[in-house]
């Protein structure tokens, strides 16, 4: 069993068949060496979290050595690959060899602080476990190809199916791993294709997030950001575990609580980050909605709500009070949630009488079937005590891959182009002008314009695209034949067992990644061929920038050349580009270059600064490559508080260009570090809520009150987006340039290619280009336009199940027969069969599926196995002790082998098990079905091969959160 990265094993040493591995790699390692080894002067990294701001802003003097061998040394700035916080790094290259890391001190974000992944994140530069060369499945077997060989054979292949099914007959799953300019070219790549049969990991992490918070106030995304929380009085995190998850953001919170913040932690589970709050609250998973509202329910009791705020800004909060004083007192929402009225009172308390206070989610709260509920209500909350749109206060969304947001924001989403431009002809003719084609050409390249405007299927259904009755699927092509998964992990997906099925029956298999993924070993224990595997780099081999969890791009420089035969995956997307006959409208604006082993590869400044002329609606379109790197050399010049520059060459503007950051690069806008503040001028980074719904509903204005519009504004008052009819109504049409005027003819302030409503919006007149509106506490056009609680498909209460149904049956949705109500009343009893509430969660050793994290020796070492938690009746009754092997089993009848962990930071009736691992399948090691040499050091079960069917009604996120299991001794 590896227990220390040990130097008597040669690489590619026999592993251990259980999960784990024999030592190899390295001598053993006390925690000081392990540090230094890795790059890191005396643990700095890692103490740094413990250290107050006074002594890490004097740690300067911990530089990179000049050099570190014969070869002269340089140093690379670039960004962690793992979560969305955004730590930097700098590299230490000496001879093209990646050999040491320091964690950047003048980081405004990480201030010199890394994590257990980031103090290992070096390794990726070995690579001992990447996959080297492509691959094919032969007679079950993996075997090396040519990329020639690989590109003929899978264009091709694909080619093939499109001839004789269409477009929509191939699936294509992106990547969170993707930089920004990856992702929206993987967005251009799959429209040139002809299909929207696209998507990515945010479906299945935060989808209900960006839909359910874009729906209330105007844009998915966090509010106010990591530092921000250092402002805040009172925290509450609910369904985020950050200590595990992001945990260099815990620097900012506890900075906070040091301060006097009042923190509260509400979970399932007792979680490292609850051991650090004053107040812990367990619900039963899936009641949020009860909880929150029961939160609302002592706010409104005791005249708590910001009743001028929400006069002034909300729209609909009169009928959210109505239901919640009528429905959720006291006795129901610990009939819900399990929560006694003292507890929920003191939060209520502690919420209203600490302000500005903040509330913090992730996938605890997203992953259900009513997550888009679960997410309005936090908002509702928020809007009732005013705590939208000032610092300290916000909704700080913790996203999970490092470029989860970017991905979201510009990348392969089913129902949008870049930045949520939708899927109507407008929005295809205004990216058709960017991209420099002919909006007919594009057409032609789908089945019809219906399909072309038609959202497709998501990645937590792809499963279905290949299984369901072809007749029940809308669309022409019927079935789903061929499946590229470009930098996906299908470990994180639900319901595993019926995908390995779904694999088997596709023509053909694509994996385009740095690491074979759960997807290699899947599919070969099912399948003789059709399968190939295609090297991808890292962000540490190719250049780029990545957006955080805060909105801020970060420019990552290359560190080191492609290993082994990876290729970049935009030199890929540009390869098969060539193959498909559509190579010189992909790059029609982007400059190619030749890469070291003479490939034509798209530059990623130029890739860039094409999205800055495209990016109007979101503000990706004043973070020129030029201003990302200038922020990036000048990091110390910004305050760690605000993120604001003071001084220095980007005197005044905010870390990263937060996203919206408007106009065009010249126009110099700030960004925005908290959205919708008024307390600022929107050329100062303020802003208000999006007129994005309308001007008025049933005949009750949408528009802000008098006097709330953001400081300087011409008109304090609400008013609509901008175009060209209101900017002349206005009078302010001749201040636009004549160049302008032409470009601004007929067009509004995300259509206008010259930026100058815009400008003359923003700099002229202090006005926003989106509006002046009300936040919606009420969204009419979702299932619920008031969030209700439903039980989720496979409920532990069947005798709420009548008092809190889930949604209708939908037959196409997302392309896709969807069930809800039959299905939650076929299995009404099933929880007498398996009584326990199955629901997972994140390591601080690992990340996303796994994959990468444990190749990693360094985080092989720390956590060996997979696991479940169990409550230590439930043990008891169960007859196994802390230790022995057990056996998880869901009611698909799939069942997991595990380490049983008998703990009481699960209570009776739950059991939770991180969904970090693969490479077992139902008590068999996995490891012959693996590329040589390529497997995980650490395998085991994956949660998500037993987790059930279940899905949101507004965005298919699947419920992965709660579902139910029982225990026995294996």
């Amino acid at each position: 069993m590896l227990t220390k990265k040990t130097a008597s094993a040669a690489p590619g040493a026999a592993r251990r068949r259980g999960g784990a591995a024999v030592g190899h790699l390295g001598r053993t390692l006390d925690r000081r060496a392990f540090l230094k080894h890795s790059g890191l002067g005396v643990g700095a990294g890692a103490l740094a979290v413990q250290l107050p701001y006074s002594l890490i802003g004097a740690a300067e003097a911990a530089a990179p050595a000049a050099a570190r061998g014969s070869g002269e040394a340089e140093v690379k700035r670039t960004v962690c690959t793992h979560c969305s916080v955004g730590c930097a790094i700098d590299a230490v290259v000496e001879n093209g060899v990646w050999v040491g890391q320091e964690p950047v001190f003048d980081s405004p974000i990480n201030l010199g602080a890394h994590c257990a992944k980031g103090a290992a994140i070096r390794e990726h530069g070995h690579g001992e476990h990447r996959l080297r060369y492509p691959m094919k499945l032969v007679d079950g077997k993996y075997q090396r190809i040519s990329w020639e060989q690989a590109i003929t054979e899978v264009g091709d292949r694909l080619l093939k199916i499109r001839e004789e099914s269409g477009p929509d007959a191939v699936y294509w799953i992106g990547s969170s791993k993707h930089n920004n300019e990856q992702s929206y070219l993987l967005r251009k790549f799959v429209s040139f294709w002809g299909t929207n049969n696209c998507d990515h990991q945010a479906r299945i992490c935060h989808s209900t997030t960006v839909a359910g918070v874009a729906n209330t106030w105007g844009y998915g995304a966090m509010t106010n950001s990591y530092n921000d929380m250092q402002n805040a009085k009172a925290m509450l995190f609910i369904g985020s575990n950050a200590a595990e998850a992001h945990p260099v953001s815990m620097m900012h919170i506890l900075h906070a609580k040091e301060n006097g913040a009042k923190m509260i932690v509400v979970d399932p589970r007792f979680t490292r980050t609850a051991a650090k709050a004053h107040q812990y609250i367990r619900i039963r998973s899936g009641t949020d909605v009860p909880f929150l509202f029961g939160l609302l329910y002592h706010i409104f009791q005791n005249g708590w709500e910001d009743r001028k705020y929400i006069d002034d800004r909300v729209f609909g909060m009169d009928k959210v009070r109505e239901e919640v004083l009528a429905k959720w007192t006291p006795d129901q929402v610990e009939e819900a949630c399990g929560v006694p009225e003292e507890q929920m009172l003191l939060a209520a308390r502690t919420m209203a009488e600490n302000r500005p206070s903040t509330i913090v989610w992730c996938m605890g709260q997203t992953q259900h079937s009513i997550g888009n509920a679960m997410v309005r209500a936090s908002c509702i909350v928020q809007l009732a005590l005013g705590n939208i749109g000032i610092s300290g206060g916000g909704a700080n969304i913790f996203r999970g891959h490092d470029n989860v947001q970017g991905a979201t924001d510009i990348g392969p989403n089913p129902d949008s182009l870049p930045g949520y431009y939708g899927l109507a002809a407008g929005s295809w003719k205004h990216w058709c002008a960017v991209w420099g084609v002919d909006y007919e050409w594009v057409k032609s390249r789908y089945v019809s314009q219906e399909m072309m405007e038609k959202s497709g299927i998501t990645v937590s259904r792809w499963i279905d695209g290949v299984l369901e009755d072809k007749a029940l699927i809308d669309q022409p092509a019927g079935n789903l034949r061929a499946v590229v998964y470009w930098g996906h992990a299908p470990n994180s997906q639900s319901r595993g067992a019926e995908m390995v099925e779904a694999m088997k029956a596709l023509d053909t298999l694509v994996v385009i990644d740095p690491y074979p993924s759960a997807t290699a070993g899947m599919a070969a224990m099912v399948r003789k061929d059709g399968v190939y595997l295609l090297p991808a780099c890292t962000q540490f081999e190719t250049e780029g920038s990545a957006t955080a969890s805060n909105r801020s791009l970060q420019w990552r420089e290359k560190v080191i050349e492609p290993l082994f035969e990876s290729r970049p995956d935009h030199t890929i997307m540009y390869a098969f580009a060539k193959k498909f006959g559509w190579a010189d409208e992909f790059v029609k604006n982007i400059k190619l270059v030749k890469d070291a082993q003479g490939w034509d590869e798209p530059d990623m400044a130029d890739t860039l600064r094409e999205i800055n002329r495209g990016t109007w609606t979101i503000g990706y379109t004043g973070q020129s490559p030029e201003r990302l790197k200038l922020h990036m050399k000048n990091m110390h010049t910004f305050d760690v508080k605000t993120l604001r520059a003071v001084g220095g060459p980007c005197d005044g503007e905010y870390f990263g260009l937060p996203w919206p950051c408007y106009g065009t690069p010249g126009m110099k806008h700030p960004g925005t570090p908290n959205l919708y503040d008024t307390s600022k001028h929107v050329m100062e980074g303020g802003g208000n809520f999006r007129a994005n719904f309308g001007v008025e509903k049933d005949g009750v204005s949408l528009l802000a009150g008098d006097g709330s519009a953001s400081k300087g504004a011409e008109i304090q008052m609400g008013y609509p987006e901008f175009d060209h009819v209101l900017l002349k109504k206005l009078g302010w049409w001749d201040e636009l340039t004549d160049a302008e005027k032409a470009a601004a003819e007929g067009k509004n302030w995300k259509t206008d290619a010259s930026g100058g409503i815009i400008r003359v919006a923003m700099k002229n007149h202090g006005m926003h280009p989106f509006g002046n509106a009300k936040a919606r506490a009420l969204v009419w056009n979702f299932p619920d336009p008031i969030p209700q609680h439903r039980e989720p498909i496979y409920s532990p209460r069947p005798d709420l199940v009548a008092k809190y149904p889930t949604h209708d049956d939908k037959m196409k949705f997302w392309r896709l027969p969807t069930l809800y109500k039959s299905m939650q009343e076929k299995l009404a009893d099933i929880s007498r069969e398996y009584p326990l509430v199955m629901t997972s969660g994140r390591l601080v050793e690992y990340e996303g599926g796994g994959e990468e994290t444990r190749s990693n020796p360094w985080l092989a070492e720390l956590q060996q196995e997979m696991f479940a938690e169990v409550n230590p009746k439930d043990a008891n009754d169960a007859g196994f002790r802390n230790g022995d092997y057990i056996w998880v089993e869901s009611p698909t009848k799939a069942k997991l082998k595990v380490r049983a962990q008998v703990t009481q930071r699960v209570a009776p009736g739950t059991v939770f098990l991180p969904f970090h691992f693969s490479g077992w399948w139902q008590g068999k090691d996995m490891l012959e079905h693996y590329p040589e040499g390529a497997a995980p050091i650490v395998r085991g079960e994956a949660v998500n091969t037993a987790t059930t069917y279940g899905y949101d009604s507004v965005t298919m996120m699947q419920e992965t959160k709660t579902t139910l299991c029982r225990v026995t001794k294996a």
